[in-house]
């Protein structure tokens, strides 16, 4: 079953409009976890801000531990490279990237039911990976789920922003 997803994301990713491939991971998120009315929960959405931060912090500075702790075993990546599980993100968080700087903001909150949100924003990144030059300007998607009284990344997923 799980290489029945791989192969449909892939033929996703290859589609020309990476909006696109947002909405349909955005629909079926909703889909998936059955969006339903709440109130806005500021604290589970700083929390989530504040955990997304960190993770990128992490990343710049070459820290798999924070995916280690921070992600769920079943966590996936979606990239213009392809998707990876946890432990590939583990494994290559170290030495991955040069990264000399990275921002993000412009954030939208969704809280899908009290377990499970989805969270948006832009990131602003200067670095390379290997020998390839990052996107400057991508928009972000990460869904987080409530495990036990902690919030863990369960899926990212990212798409360069034309100029």
């Amino acid at each position: 079953m799980k290489q029945n997803y791989f192969i449909f994301f892939n033929y996703i990713l290859k589609m020309k409009n990476a909006w696109m491939v947002l909405v349909f991971i955005c629909i079926a998120t909703i889909v998936s976890f059955g969006q339903i009315s709440m109130p806005d929960n500021k604290n589970a959405e700083s929390q989530i801000i504040s955990l997304e931060k960190a993770g990128w912090e992490a990343w710049k500075n070459n820290k798999a531990d924070w995916f280690q702790s921070n992600t769920t075993e079943e966590f996936l990546s979606i990239s213009s490279n392809g998707i990876s599980d946890k432990e590939q993100v583990v494994n290559s968080s170290p030495t991955a990237c040069d990264v000399k700087s990275v921002s993000i903001d412009d954030f939208k909150f969704v809280l899908l039911s009290e377990n499970t949100v989805a969270l948006t924003y832009i990131a602003i990144q200067d670095g390379v990976c290997g020998d390839k030059k990052l996107a400057e300007k991508i928009r972000v998607v990460v869904n987080y789920v409530n495990r036990n009284g902690k919030w863990l990344e369960a899926l990212y997923m990212e798409t360069p922003i034309d100029k």
